[in-house]
């Protein structure tokens, strides 16, 4: 972690001061976990796949290990297209793994681990905050064409979140 912290400061040109005894700032410190890891690992898997587990939840498999998450929970997805998703992230790592460009993989990980210990009224309320400057809510008068090309593309997409 300590190499991880030092990449993090030179990257970012300041100081990172991370309390270590202060139990007030333990979901920092879990958060930390996910900040700081290591950006790229050797590839240790050669298959990639998806089985249906327990509870009709879906699973990714690394050659036959199914995949954790870095706090060491079993790697699930409710549903089949998020879990080819997310295969397709792990399959497309070549020589090494570079988890910074796992975005659904990442999101999964925050979403089952829970770093921050953030309760589900707390993640609806932030999430909200930021969806209230999200582009897709703000539409133009024209011209024309771009404002066809928002209706067409995005009013899916908020009927659907309406309907929810």
């Amino acid at each position: 972690m300590f190499k991880s912290v030092i990449r993090l400061q030179s990257r970012l040109g300041g100081v990172i001061t991370f309390c270590k005894v202060c139990p007030r700032h333990e979901p920092f410190r879990n958060a930390m976990k996910y900040s700081t890891a290591s950006a790229e690992r050797k590839r240790f898997y050669q298959d990639v796949s998806i089985s249906q587990g327990e509870g009709g939840l879906y699973e990714v498999n690394l050659d036959r290990r199914k995949l954790k998450t870095p706090s060491g929970k079993l790697f699930t997805v409710p549903n089949e297209a998020l879990a080819i998703a997310v295969a397709t992230e792990w399959d497309a790592q070549k020589d090494s793994i570079k988890f910074y460009t796992m975005h659904l993989t990442t999101l999964c990980n925050t979403a089952l681990d829970n770093p921050t210990q953030r309760s589900k009224e707390q993640m609806i309320s932030a999430a909200l905050k930021f969806l209230e400057t999200d582009t897709i809510c703000y539409r133009v008068d024209e011209p024309s064409g771009l404002v066809e090309l928002q209706r067409n593309e995005w009013d899916p997409v908020l009927h659907w979140i309406e309907s929810r």
